[in-house]
């Protein structure tokens, strides 16, 4: 008798919907994130075999490289995959092309249109294509303009652009790149990518609700007390300093990555499972979203920057001597506030949101506070009983676990804590994809489910403008605090919910 030894919660995966022929067109070729995500999320899908045969990538820069040198940058960035697959990255490497091209030259553009009709007849490409702007933000409105300007957008069923965050520095910004970007092309044809949303764990916040019915019946303000979100980072602001100071955390994670894991988890349910029913319940919960002190914002937000800490043996500096940064610096690298969503679902319900980096742990989650039992009729090892938490933990442990109380062993009627705990690796039995897998696949494929749309941009922009014209007009009201390096914040942060009787939970 023969015994299988496939997992039995893998059986039907990785029946992935088939990618047309086409060439990605990758603007920002010669940059970090090309090397660092980009090429090695194409070399995965490769290897895969979800990438079609008639398939090209043809990278873009004003450097004045040639399709060798291309290859070889990128081989020396997958040095450590090719090693592993020496056989894959031979055929993969003949997939790569380069083109030199200035995006604010019109006549860069249009040979770029050449350069890819001759592509389409070498790799059979049908002339579909994908143009990812992985280049300034200061160029995705010009970018576009050059794009359409050339003809290369005329055709929304055959071409799309992925566009980097962030989309926007503000409310206004953000409505001025909109009507450019739209100007050039169709809304079906942007996709605004934020990595996040190519996490496993957070596209199952809408399987987790919709798919099972002891969820969705309590996921509301008469069973949950509050919500905590959280995405903590061990890093320092590392190479980034000229990015960084221009950004901070609230632009950087706080407007984009938190905000659609608050979205997600708040939206109502889509009447179908379908890209634009999806994004339209998540536009609508933003619009519905509001500061916790709107008249006094200053009162429901914390900013902070990391000072000195490590040890002896291994000493970290503080933000402001980190190289590339002002040492009169103003920029937060660790924020934390409180909203409310004023709508029937979650009027009332505060939702506490945190980020920041070198932070004791690298972790994100969303956890669900549930309210007290109504009496409490039986004795709790160690004081109170705890309320049930769901804790939904999206990186880097991808899975959730629930936290209830049970009887504690023994004569008496005492109740502890426990917690089950599910997790993606432990029962798939392979990590799931990186974000960018997943999301350069969809793009490729058309697919904007997990891509932000215009509205949405606006509406988060909308929410936190209030916070950063404060902050450019009178930061002394939303001053900056300091916390050690390797500690969970200011504690000006802890006291955003210590006046509601609260903790952050500590991971």
């Amino acid at each position: 008798m023969t015994v299988s030894h496939t997992n039995p919660l893998r059986v039907g995966l990785r029946q992935e919907r088939v990618i047309a022929p086409q060439c990605l067109v990758i603007f920002g070729a010669s940059g970090d994130l090309t090397h660092r995500k980009l090429i090695p999320a194409l070399f995965e899908l490769f290897r895969q075999r979800r990438l079609p045969s008639e398939f090209a990538i043809l990278g873009c820069a004003r450097r004045p490289w040639s399709d060798e040198e291309f290859r070889r940058r990128m081989a020396e960035a997958l040095a450590d995959e090719i090693e592993q697959h020496q056989s894959a990255w031979a055929q993969f490497e003949g997939c790569l092309f380069y083109e030199p091209v200035d995006l604010e030259q019109p006549a860069d553009v249009v040979r770029l249109g050449t350069r890819l009709e001759v592509i389409d007849r070498q790799r059979a490409t049908r002339g579909n294509r994908t143009f990812y702007l992985s280049v300034s933000p200061a160029f995705y409105g010009s970018g576009c303009r050059s794009l359409a300007a050339a003809g290369l957008l005329k055709d929304p069923t055959r071409s799309r652009v992925v566009i980097e965050k962030p989309f926007g520095r503000d409310y206004g910004s953000a409505q001025q790149l909109n009507r450019v970007v739209q100007a050039a092309g169709q809304e079906n044809q942007v996709f605004r990518i934020d990595h996040y949303l190519g996490k496993e764990t957070v596209q199952n916040i809408l399987v987790l609700r919709f798919a099972n019915t002891i969820f969705e019946p309590i996921w509301n303000r008469n069973f949950i007390a509050n919500v905590q979100i959280t995405a903590a980072e061990t890093v320092g602001v590392e190479e980034r300093a000229g990015y960084y100071e221009d950004s901070g955390a609230l632009r950087d994670m706080v407007q984009n990555h938190l905000t659609q894991m608050l979205a997600l988890t708040t939206m109502e349910a889509p009447g179908r499972f379908d890209p634009e029913a999806i994004r339209n319940e998540k536009a609508k919960v933003l619009q519905a979203a509001r500061l916790a002190n709107e008249e006094e914002p200053w009162k429901c937000c914390v900013r902070a920057q990391y000072g000195r800490g490590g040890s002896a043996v291994n000493p970290v500096v503080g933000y402001r001597e980190e190289p590339g940064v002002n040492p009169q610096s103003t920029t937060e690298t660790y924020v934390a506030m409180k909203l409310f969503i004023d709508n029937w679902r979650w009027q009332g319900v505060p939702f506490y949101l945190r980020t920041g980096k070198r932070l004791p742990k690298r972790t994100s989650e969303v956890v669900l506070t549930f309210r007290e039992a109504p009496v409490h009729l039986f004795d709790a090892a160690g004081g109170s009983p705890t309320a049930n938490q769901l804790i939904l933990r999206i990186q880097p442990d991808e899975g959730a676990e629930f936290l209830f109380e049970v009887k504690a062993p023994g004569s008496g009627m005492r109740s502890r804590p426990v917690d089950m705990q599910f997790s993606y690796d432990e029962s798939f039995g392979e990590p799931s994809d990186e974000g960018y897998v997943r999301l350069l696949a969809d793009a490729m494929l058309g697919d904007p489910t997990l891509f932000t749309r215009g509205d949405e941009v606006e509406a988060a922009w909308r929410l936190y403008t209030p916070l950063l014209e404060l902050i450019e007009d009178n930061p002394a009201l939303l001053p900056i605090h300091t916390y050690e390096a390797g500690t969970w914040g200011p504690g000006a942060a802890d006291n955003l919910l210590a006046d509601d009787g609260l903790m952050w939970r500590r991971p």
